[in-house]
């Protein structure tokens, strides 16, 4: 089976975002795959096992404000 790729946006989500930055933001706030991991790095974290911030860059396309 293929990997749905279309995201559906609710319209006032997609009309109330004030920036691409904000919509980014709802988006990943949506995705399963990436909150899974990060319950599963909370938890690692946690118990001492944390990860680098520059680990998780590589895989999800965020930003650093730092």
């Amino acid at each position: 089976m293929p990997v749905q790729r279309t995201i559906e946006i609710p319209e006032s989500v997609f009309f109330s975002a004030q920036t691409l930055e904000e919509l980014e933001d709802w988006l990943a706030a949506h995705n399963p795959a990436f909150i899974e991991q990060m319950r599963r790095m909370r938890e690692e974290d946690k118990a001492g096992k944390g990860k680098d911030l520059s680990e998780i860059l590589k895989k999800w396309p965020i930003k650093s404000k730092s």
